[in-house]
C-alpha cells in the first residue's frame, strides 16, 4: 500500500479480525499505525460502528455506475480507470450541491 500511494498512509482502521501483535508489527514495519473499530460491549440490536460507514458509502456511490457492476474490462488498468472517471463525477456532483448550498 506505501509503495502504491508514496508513504502516505499513516493510519489505517481495520476490523476485529487484526487484532494481536502479529498484524501490528506487519503494519508497523510500513509506517502505518493500526485503530481497530469494535463494537460496543453492551450491542443491542444494530449498532453503526465508527468509520465503518465512509468505506460502506463509498461503495454504494459505486453502485450507482452500471459499468462497475460487473467485471467486462479485460485489463486491470482499465477497470481501475472507471473507478477513476466514477468517484471524480462523484466527487464534482458533491462539490457543485456544496457550491450551490453556500
Amino acid at each position: 500500500m506505501q509503495e502504491a500511494t508514496g508513504e502516505s498512509v499513516d493510519l489505517a482502521y481495520v476490523d476485529g479480525g487484526y487484532t494481536g501483535k502479529r498484524p501490528a508489527q506487519a503494519a508497523a514495519v510500513h509506517g502505518i499505525a493500526l485503530e481497530v473499530v469494535r463494537l460496543p460491549d453492551a450491542k443491542r440490536g444494530f449498532v453503526l460502528l465508527p468509520r465503518r460507514w465512509v468505506v460502506e458509502r463509498s461503495f454504494a456511490w459505486f453502485a450507482r455506475f452500471r459499468r462497475l457492476a460487473w467485471d467486462y474490462e479485460r485489463l486491470p488498468e482499465t477497470l481501475a480507470g472507471l473507478h477513476l472517471v466514477a468517484f471524480t463525477i462523484v466527487l464534482l456532483k458533491r462539490a457543485a450541491d456544496l457550491a450551490i448550498s453556500a
